[in-house]
């Protein structure tokens, strides 16, 4: 997939989170009709255990009232603080373990297997990619 301008890197990080800015910027881009298709099925809890229903669980938020609230406008910040607001507020503790467990998703656990699968399918084997954080940015030409 070529890059998907407006579209950054997972490892992106809005406050303490990484990933959620990413999320946002899906949100925004299909609302614009810009998000390319193969995107979309992944959007909120399309696939089980898809990265943004993940994010939304930790929070404490249902991916629809997110979508609402981002549609409203506010900066990302605002977006992150009504989530604190409205669903679970984490501690700097209950981050660090989120993020961990999302920059390493893939590597070595039950994700392993579509992980390489997904490198495959995009042509990109004999790249480095241990992670979908990887994935996604060799996906989309932030690495090469």
């Amino acid at each position: 997939m070529p890059s998907v301008p407006g579209l950054r890197s997972p490892r992106d990080k809005v406050g303490r989170l990484v990933y959620f800015g990413r999320m946002l910027d899906k949100i925004r881009l299909h609302a614009r009709g810009l998000l390319p298709p193969a995107y979309v099925t992944n959007l909120g809890y399309g696939v089980p255990r898809s990265l943004d229903g993940r994010c939304c669980t930790f929070l404490g938020v249902r991916y629809e009232d997110l979508v609402v609230r981002v549609l409203q406008g506010g900066s990302d910040e605002e977006i992150l603080a009504w989530c604190h607001a409205n669903g679970n507020p984490r501690s700097d503790a209950d981050c660090e373990l989120f993020n961990g467990f999302m920059t390493k998703r893939g590597w070595r656990d039950e994700g392993s297997e579509l992980l390489a699968r997904r490198i495959r399918e995009f042509g990109l084997s004999g790249k480095p990619i241990e992670t979908y954080f990887d994935l996604f940015d060799y996906d989309e030409g932030r690495v090469s």
